[in-house]
């Protein structure tokens, strides 16, 4: 028997942990600097990190809740939001494909809930998952933005990568992933209540 709070337990507390670090990151994106990107894509990445570290815990502890499957992918989606956002301001993503993200979140997490309360299970796709690693890779390059050079500051074109450019290669893959795992979930969705 666990002897941690139900809520309260280690997997639970690296989720709050990661939305915790929500507002540190907004706080350093809101300069376009290249340190203070820096610092906000280290949080960003050790807030993502947990996910992982969080979902295999609560499995190897048989410690899953209920407020953990429900807190897990809030988390996940606030954080990605708000790094979206506060790179829009600085033009460094198309707002429409912000928006087109947003959209299809909340469109899922409403046919979520609708086919939870009517006792529906929906086997999710593995498009989810690529799309996650995909958005989390993106967002990682996008918020770095800058060139870096990557041999001991050897100032050479071969070794200087635009961290922007490889943000955006991953981003528009991300994109499209994001939609076609809606459309793919939203066909199961009609589908199961089609029956």
């Amino acid at each position: 028997m666990s002897t941690y709070h139900p809520i309260f337990n280690p997997p639970n507390i690296l989720t709050l942990f990661r939305i915790a670090c929500i507002p540190l990151m907004m706080v350093l994106l809101l300069s376009s600097s290249k340190e203070t990107c820096f610092w906000a894509t280290a949080v960003f990445a050790v807030a993502t990190a947990t996910d992982w570290v969080d979902g295999h815990l609560a499995r190897r502890m048989g410690i899953e809740t209920v407020f953990g499957k429900f807190l897990d992918p809030i988390a996940d989606k606030l954080i990605v939001t708000a790094a979206l956002i506060m790179m829009l301001p600085f033009n460094w993503i198309p707002a429409w494909t912000v928006f087109v993200i947003l959209a299809r979140e909340i469109v899922i997490t409403g046919l979520r809930s609708i086919a939870s309360s009517e006792g529906i299970v929906i086997q999710a796709s593995d498009l989810g998952k690529y799309k996650t690693i995909f958005q989390v890779t993106a967002i990682i390059g996008l918020m770095l933005h800058y060139d870096y050079h990557w041999f001991f500051g050897v100032n050479h074109p071969l070794l200087i990568v635009n961290m922007h450019n490889a943000g955006m290669f991953f981003y528009w893959i991300a994109f499209v992933l994001t939609v076609w795992s809606g459309v793919d979930y939203l066909a199961k969705f009609i589908k199961v209540i089609a029956r």
